[in-house]
């Protein structure tokens, strides 16, 4: 494997590479040679990328100076190094304080306590709505003496437009989070954030026969629970499945739980979020005494005449991209996308928000000519990024004024907390990258990533891009763990490298897109 240049030299012995590499390596005797072309070339001839296509680029930070390049222009699918791009833009773009509102605004006439008109739920697309922040503005609107509204309950998210799914999205992945429907309303479940989804509990029943106990958090009728499933003996099998049929809210719950066993829990997208924001809206309203007499209509622009009567702001982008980045929330990296359509050309829409991401690249030296990216977060196959754009890119923003805030939000090797290592918590750990790289990952079937920091032991900052395509192996992630050791090694430590074989728990989908987390 050539096609490369630099100037670094380190001694890189046979056993090096294969502590590094852990089964499966093809080193052999002539691997003891100097130099970091040499070493990664070894890596990349891992018998794991058989048949398989890699672009990598590694350079110097404060230079730029490429060292190392293989298959630079090589466009390959980027998975969740996507987001790379989707979040600088949405820091020089929407702007680290950037914040989305949530409003609700009363139409018609006020007659003492009672709304002789219509109540207006307006999103701007806040991934962060917990249910208790719509328990929030129902007690503002309370607060204002609103008991009784005549008219209907409006959810209007018409910020966004009414495509919910991004090109190319897999078809079997829809009821599952990571790829949960994009509004300018929803509810998230969870302090991860995860819009669009609720979480399904399922307890064995008390003793065998009887059906699981299941509950849904938040609490909301909006989804119903078709209980197939049965509790078995102690020792049992605990094979649950929970699904939601397409179309529909309706979820089920099949398989066996034994008695006294764990169960399951599970989180599951919705059909149609507005009408779930909207849901979980109207109960809290009824929670704090305000009464809607008409029906919940979705979807419509609330008129210019409505008054306020509560608001909710989200946290700043910069507090935002932690959950975004760390945990590769793909919905958070859509909503920035038509929020960022929105911002530029009034259009929240995924050809907009594209655009506008497109504009922040050219102007930052990436040559937008030689990529393609038709989402926000990279679950689409037909995203096309070669390495040598993500490493143009990851040194430009290094001038940003809000590098640091964004260089916050990428995982970090090793950090056990999970809104600092994120997806790298359980990587590289007992060597020289451990609490050093910096950099997002990305994960499909077939195609692997990780792109961004990590320091020498002489202090020199580097930046690196690998994307790894078209294996058959079960994870690569230990050839790019091995790519990043290395770069974060010096002469005197190479002796003693220690392995890191397995490469984390990672296979083909990114960790935390299994929940229960498992990174």
């Amino acid at each position: 494997m050539n096609s490369h240049r630099g100037k670094w030299t380190w001694v890189l012995t046979v056993a090096l590479v294969a502590a590094v590499l852990g089964p499966g390596t093809q080193a052999g005797a002539d691997s003891d040679r100097s130099g970091l072309p040499e070493a990664i070339d070894t890596i990349l001839g891992d018998s794991r990328m058989e048949g398989g296509v890699a672009s990598v680029v590694v350079a110097d930070a404060a230079s730029g100076e490429v060292l190392y390049q293989h298959l630079p222009s090589t466009r390959l699918m980027p998975a969740s190094n996507t987001k790379l791009p989707t979040s600088a833009a949405a820091m020089e773009i929407l702007g680290p304080d950037y914040r989305f509102t949530t409003d609700v605004l009363a139409g018609g006439r006020r007659s003492g306590s009672v709304l002789r008109g219509d109540l207006y739920l307006r999103g701007t697309g806040d991934p962060t709505l917990l249910a208790a922040d719509y328990d929030e503005l129902a007690a503002q609107v309370a607060a204002s003496g609103v008991t009784r509204v005549e008219g209907r309950l409006i959810a209007d998210d018409t910020r966004f437009d009414a495509q919910r799914l991004g090109s190319d999205w897999a078809n079997d992945d829809e009821p599952y989070y990571y790829a949960a429907q994009i509004s300018a309303l929803s509810v998230a479940p969870d302090t991860d954030y995860d819009t669009g989804t609720v979480i399904v509990t399922v307890a064995p029943g008390a003793a065998a026969g009887d059906k699981p106990v299941v509950t849904v958090t938040p609490d909301t009728d909006y989804v119903d629970i078709d209980v197939r499933a049965t509790t078995v003996a102690a020792g049992g099998a605990n094979d649950l499945t929970v699904e939601r049929a397409h179309g529909t809210n309706d979820i089920v719950v099949s398989g066996t739980t034994p008695v006294g066993g764990a169960g399951t829990k599970q989180w599951s997208t919705v059909w149609e979020p507005t009408g779930y924001a909207a849901d979980v809206f109207r109960a809290a309203l009824a929670d704090h005494g305000v009464k809607v007499a008409g029906p919940t209509r979705l979807g419509r622009q609330t008129p210019a005449t409505a008054k306020q009567l509560a608001t909710h702001d989200s946290m700043p982008l910069k507090d935002l991209v932690i959950p975004f980045m760390k945990l590769s929330n793909n919905m958070h990296a859509e909503i920035v996308t038509k929020a960022m359509g929105y911002e530029v050309s009034k259009q929240g829409t995924w050809s907009a928000g594209l655009d506008a991401i497109a504009g922040y690249l050219k102007g930052v030296g990436v040559d937008v000519t030689k990529v393609r990216q038709v989402d926000g977060s990279g679950l689409s196959r037909r995203d096309n990024f070669p390495a040598t754009q993500f490493v143009k890119l990851l040194l430009a923003v290094r001038a940003e004024p809000w590098y640091a805030e964004w260089k916050r939000s990428l995982p970090v090797a090793c950090d056990p907390d999970r809104f600092v290592g994120g997806t790298l918590r359980s990587r590289m750990c007992g060597t020289p990258a451990a609490l050093n790289a910096r950099a997002k990952t990305g994960s499909l079937t077939g195609a692997s990533g990780l792109s961004g920091y990590v320091t020498g032991a002489d202090g020199r900052e580097l930046v690196f891009s690998i994307v790894l395509n078209n294996y058959l192996a079960s994870s690569v992630k230990p050839l790019e763990d091995a790519i990043v050791v290395t770069l974060a090694k010096s002469t005197a430590e190479a002796a003693g490298s220690a392995s890191v074989r397995g490469g984390g728990t990672n296979t083909d989908v990114e960790c935390t897109w299994r929940k229960p987390d498992i990174c």
